[in-house]
């Protein structure tokens, strides 16, 4: 669509959040314009084909905590097919790379550190996650390595009253079309501008002014819903300018989780939806998700610094790195049996510069600081405002509607 002059509320970035407040103000009577630098809707999440029958989610690829995910009901509606295999997380396809025994050991240390989290953080005293490993586990380098999955950066960066306020049911489930196919057709319908990269947002005067590589438009609100790397380094100006919310989003930094998808050969000597994981003990290491769908390929996931150091080194760098633990865990036959197919770069990415945000310890509280509006006219959403959901696609739609009602409960008051 073409930029308006003038609209009522204008939302900057078609991700989940912008989505979730487009829809949200859908029949509010107010005319809305989504902004949206990227040529696509999704934000942080993403499906395409990676070869042909091969479904490859880019970006976010799982319901967390389904029972409570706003999507579920979504893709009821939009008549997406919803998987409800059990995650293979915590399986092992091949005992023989990490022996039942150990990983019995390895889960029985990850619970003794998960519980020690959890009543460090009932006190109510913030600190590093990563205090609270017990000094000289043998397998503290995992439990950082899963860190990097689930957190995208290592213990050391991770608020552990962040920690424990992710509402976590443990109950997860798969979009079979993806899960970036999903927030592409709920967010069909929006009125958005691809191609419209926001620059300044002035609210000095009445209305406010906001400039994008395609022009410049007024709008009576604002509902800014950029990941937070964009806001900490300014990417988007405010006038006056919002330190507190810079500084904010400064305590929320988006992690990094890549991934890479890899072509099987002969995949039927493999388990569909296996698991595989070494006892490497390591940090640095990647897990893999054997046949996901029974399709013919492995999903390779890395996470925090050494993705950013496969990342800074190439294209090429998360496939590469794959087939060499996939070979040194399964045999050098397997060598012939792999071809790289596709790879994710989000902390390359302009329009997100990370994937998924966590607290820093002693910022807990940072994302209700980003998420509060300011003078009633401009609003803020995304995944690092929700008080529970942090992270998730849906936390970010739920954010984004939350915004849209305050956008309407604003408006009432004038």
């Amino acid at each position: 669509m073409s930029l308006p002059s003038e609209i009522d509320v204008a939302i900057v970035g078609a991700g989940a959040a912008g989505l979730g407040a487009a829809r949200t103000l859908d029949k509010s009577g107010l005319s809305v314009v989504v902004l949206e630098a990227r040529d696509r809707l999704g934000g942080r999440g993403h499906t395409f084909m990676a070869a042909p029958g091969i479904t490859f989610d880019a970006g976010c690829g799982w319901l967390h905590s389904a029972d409570k995910n706003s999507f579920v009901q979504i893709a009821s509606q939009l008549k997406f097919e919803i998987d409800k295999t059990r995650p293979p997380w915590r399986e092992q396809s091949f005992d023989a790379v990490f022996p039942a025994n150990e990983r019995a050991d390895f889960i029985k240390a990850l619970d003794a550190f998960q519980e020690r989290a959890e009543k460090a953080a009932a006190s109510g005293r913030d600190c590093a996650a990563s205090t609270l490993l017990e000094p000289g586990n043998r397998w503290n380098p995992m439990i950082d390595a899963l860190s990097t999955y689930i957190n995208g950066c290592e213990l050391d960066r991770v608020s552990i009253l962040d920690m424990a306020a992710y509402d976590d049911t443990e109950i997860n489930w798969r979009v079979r079309r993806g899960y970036g196919a999903l927030i592409a057709a709920y967010g069909a319908p929006c009125p958005v501008a691809l191609n419209t990269q926001v620059r300044l947002i002035d609210h000095s005067g009445k209305r406010l002014r906001i400039e994008t590589s395609q022009g410049t438009l007024s709008a009576a609100k604002v509902v800014v819903t950029v990941p937070t790397n964009l806001i900490a380094e300014e990417a988007i100006r405010f006038v006056p300018a919002l330190p507190v919310k810079v500084n904010a989003a400064r305590g929320l930094p988006l992690g990094l989780a890549d991934k890479v998808m890899l072509a099987l050969d002969r995949p039927e000597a493999l388990p569909a939806d296996g698991n595989l994981r070494g006892a490497t003990m390591r940090t640095a290491m990647g897990s893999y998700h054997l046949r996901p769908f029974g399709q013919p390929c492995i999903e390779g996931f890395f996470g925090g610094r050494f993705a950013q150091q496969l990342e800074d080194a190439g294209e090429g760098a998360l496939a590469a790195q794959a087939i060499e633990e996939i070979v040194e865990l399964l045999g050098s036959q397997f060598r012939a049996r792999l071809k790289p197919l596709a790879e994710s770069h989000w902390a390359h990415d302009p329009f997100a510069r990370g994937s998924y945000s966590h607290a820093l310890p002693g910022h807990a509280g940072d994302r209700a600081v980003l998420a509060a509006a300011v003078d009633g006219r401009l609003f803020f959403a995304g995944e690092a405002t929700s008080p529970n959901f942090f992270s998730t696609a849906h936390g970010a739609r739920d954010s984004g509607a939350r915004a849209a009602r305050e956008v309407m409960a604003s408006r009432a008051k004038t």
